[in-house]
Formats: C-alpha cells, structure tokens, sequence
C-alpha cells in the first residue's frame, strides 16, 4: 500500500461532502438501474411483449444499467466524489493507496446507506416490483457455488478493465463509456448464474425491501474476491503504475481537497 494512506487524514468537512455526493451517487444507480430491471423483467413488462427473448431483454438492460452509472460519473456528482458508486471499487482504490482510510471508510457507509435509501422508491412498482423481488440478486439454477464463480469472474473484469482504461492515457477520458458495452455483455452472458451484481451496495438494496437474504453473502464475497484477484493480477503483470493515480472514473483533473490523488 502506498504511504499515500499515512498521510494526514482529510479534514472531517471534505469527508462529510464527497460521502454524502457518493451516496446520492448510489442512491440514484439502485433507483434508476432497479427500475429498468423491474421494468424490463417484472411481470406484465411491456419490453417482454415487444421483445420476448430473455436474452435481448438482458442486453438491453445491462447496457442501460451500465449507462446510469456511466451517467453518474461524468455528472456534477460524479465530479466531486469520483462515482466510485460501489464498495469494490472504493476499497480497490484505498488499497492501491489513493485515499485515506477515512474516506474510504466514509464511501463505503454512505453506499451502503445510499443503496438502501435508493431502493425504498421502487415500492411504487407494486405487485410489478414484487414479481422479481424489487431487482434483487439471488443465485440461479446452477446453484450456489456457481453463483459465486460468476460473481468473482464479472468483479475481475470490472476491476481489470477499469484499472487497464485508466493506465492507458489515450483511453482514460473515455473510462465512462466502459460500463454500458461491459455490463451490456456481461448481463447477458451470467445473469442467469448470479445476477450480475459485482457491487455488494446494488444486491443490499433490494435485498432490504424484498426481505430476501438467499445467498446475499456471495455479493459480498464473490465481488471482494474478483476485485482482489484484480488487482493481484495488475500488480505482478507490473501494471500498477498509472500516469495519474486519482480514485476518480472522470473529471480526474478535479480534486480541490487533494483527498482523491496518489
């Protein structure tokens, strides 16, 4: 770990502020993206009548999920906290040492919260939202294990490619842009294994609202798994130096507190 994480910790004000845009961050991913796998899945979905392959419905959804946080990311939000908008992103960053621990920790609460605040709209779908448990994830036919697998094989390539768009200088800018074409692919390939969550924020939500708890540690572990072997995988293929080391997925020149920069 860098001696980036023994510096002196952000100032409790600037902690408060960056949280509390992370947690809007979150909120408003579980919201939107939820409601489009609601929308796109729960019964009586107009998207099923139009399109009655599971798999199209996948693609579009992914893509479209993927677009939200895409969204979030180059928004004002997304420009004061980084958009890290999921717990495995945040610790990622904190053990390459790009933030305090303070902060880290902060990200993490305020996902967590931002993700069980978010989903609490979705009650509005009604019977619609129940029919697949308000978007929560659980483990498919293949069983548990299974399920795991898939979740730490989706983690890995989001952290992989995330930290591999970010490395590359020619490709940072367009970082936001990597998640609608990688969830798009990834929703529609492993979906029915797990759910495609790679995020522990975005399967607490729903999980809350739906009183579904089945296998929710594999969205726990599964992601802190693949995210680890991520970044075990960068740093023994010597890829661990970035030109500009900063927690952020955009607006990387844009850290006023220094609280984001390597």
């Amino acid at each position: 770990m860098s001696s980036q994480t023994t510096k002196n910790a952000p100032r409790l004000g600037v902690v408060a502020r960056l949280a509390a845009a992370e947690a809007v961050g979150t909120a408003l991913l579980v919201l939107a993206g939820l409601s489009l796998v609601i929308f796109n899945f729960g019964t009586g979905s107009p998207l099923a009548r139009v399109i009655p392959s599971p798999g199209a419905c996948r693609l579009i959804t992914g893509f479209l999920f993927g677009a939200v946080g895409a969204t979030i990311a180059i928004s004002p939000l997304g420009k004061s906290s980084g958009a890290h908008i999921n717990p495995v992103v945040t610790i990622a960053f904190w053990l390459r040492g790009n933030m305090h621990r303070r902060q880290a920790i902060a990200y993490l609460l305020s996902q967590c919260v931002g993700a069980v605040v978010g989903v609490l709209p979705l009650l509005a779908w009604g019977a619609m939202g129940r029919s697949v448990e308000f978007g929560a994830t659980v483990p498919g036919a293949d069983g548990t294990w299974v399920a795991v697998a898939g979740e730490v094989t989706t983690t890995f390539l989001m952290i992989t490619l995330l930290l591999f768009f970010l490395r590359e200088k020619r490709l940072r800018d367009y970082t936001p842009l990597l998640f609608p074409v990688l969830y798009m692919l990834l929703v529609w390939i492993e979906a029915p294994l797990s759910g495609t969550s790679t995020n522990p924020a975005r399967s607490l939500g729903p999980a809350v609202i739906a009183h579904d708890w089945r296998g929710f540690w594999i969205y726990v572990v599964g992601p802190l798994a693949g995210m680890a072997l991520a970044l075990g995988v960068h740093a023994s293929a010597r890829l661990s130096h970035l030109e500009r080391e900063v927690a952020k997925l955009y607006h990387f020149d844009h850290d006023p507190h220094g609280v984001l920069n390597r």
